[in-house]
């Protein structure tokens, strides 16, 4: 059950059909969830509690139609692959895939192989993938490695629109939020005509401190078994059909983080907290193939500066409600070692909020 199944709503926005990121048309989720074994951590063995989860920007291949996209760093003890050309381009020109910290070259490289199976005869691919990290080793042998180039395309073909998985799934399998099972979550916000989508990989914070709708509630559950508290990561990816060029991308990035600190995350000193947003309304930018010779001159949409201020409002409530549903849906888990981490009882949160 979600935050709302649970009569807990997030500020005074709207959300979209789904409550998710894929409202943003064409956005599409899949996962592939990795689980076995119980017991004594043995490196290349187990236990697994991991997986991936790939975003596909829109209905088209991501290579060969790019969008406008910008970076923005809470705090950078984390992974970002692509960073560098979106920071120099403004432009996101791959899937977006989200996995555990030890994965990231073998989900890099599997998206690679993706966009050399779809290039044109005779043609080379030029490839910079976007992947981004939580750390999933409490709960996961996470040094072995055990996220595979197939589980990639696996979560890519799954790859859908409408309801997306949330909890324990995908690239979120052994993540912890708050001394709560972790994981994915997502929302989203309709707000003058255009659709703002938030998915998280919530692997940060600490019990105490977390905050929803403004109440301190951490303080009234039970402390938490959780090793490393405070020192977890986040991830957010924030997608929306609004026209925004990449400057104006960066900016809505940067609100998430303030959805973050809503909840009581800080970015702390050992957290990575990293968040990217794409826009999706101009689809005409020319993609940087070797093989094409571009326009000199194209026409871009872009909304004006004055009226972002109810897109960044929209992205710090679904960025908190993301998080909250993360809570609220994952499910308890026992991952290696023996360790215990359980999910937040929504019913009882929903007490605590009155």
């Amino acid at each position: 059950m979600r935050a709302r199944d649970h009569g807990i709503v997030i500020g005074t926005g709207t959300p979209g059909p789904y409550n998710a990121i894929t409202d943003v048309p064409g956005v599409r989720v899949g996962h592939t969830t990795l689980i076995s074994g119980d017991g004594p951590r043995v490196i290349g063995t187990g236990p697994i509690r991991s997986g991936v989860t790939v975003i596909l920007p829109h209905g088209d291949s991501a290579y060969d139609h790019p969008v406008y996209a910008g970076l923005h760093w809470l705090n950078g003890n984390g992974e970002i692959t692509g960073q560098a050309y979106i920071h120099e381009l403004g432009m996101l020109g791959s899937p977006i895939a989200l996995t555990n910290t030890a994965s990231v070259g073998v989900v890099r490289d599997a998206l690679t192989k993706i966009e050399i199976s779809g290039l044109r005869p005779g043609t080379q691919a030029w490839s910079l993938p976007v992947v981004a990290e939580c750390w999933d080793g409490s709960l996961s042998d996470i040094d072995g490695q055990h996220v595979t180039a197939d589980h990639v395309l696996a979560a890519y073909a799954r790859a859908a629109s409408g309801p997306v998985q949330e909890g324990g799934v995908g690239g979120g399998t052994g993540m912890i939020c708050h001394g709560f099972k972790g994981g994915i979550g997502t929302a989203s916000r309709v707000v003058d005509g255009y659709t703002v989508g938030v998915l998280v990989q919530a692997n940060h914070g600490v019990r105490e401190r977390l905050t929803v709708n403004g109440v301190n509630v951490g303080r009234h559950l039970p402390e938490s078994a959780a090793p490393h508290e405070g020192a977890g990561s986040i991830i957010g990816v924030v997608a929306t059909d609004a026209p925004l060029l990449p400057h104006q991308c960066r900016r809505l990035a940067q609100r998430a983080g303030l959805g973050v600190a809503r909840t009581g995350g800080a970015g702390e000193n050992s957290s990575g907290d990293g968040f990217i947003c794409f826009s999706t309304a101009n689809r005409n930018l020319p993609p940087e193939a070797l093989d094409i010779v571009p326009p000199k001159t194209y026409q871009v949409t872009a909304l004006a500066d004055t009226y972002l201020d109810p897109l960044f409002h929209a992205v710090i409530e679904a960025t908190e409600e993301a998080i909250v549903n993360v809570l609220t849906v994952a499910e308890t888990m026992t991952g290696a070692d023996g360790l215990t981490i359980y999910g937040l009882d929504g019913k009882e949160l929903s007490q605590l909020l009155g």
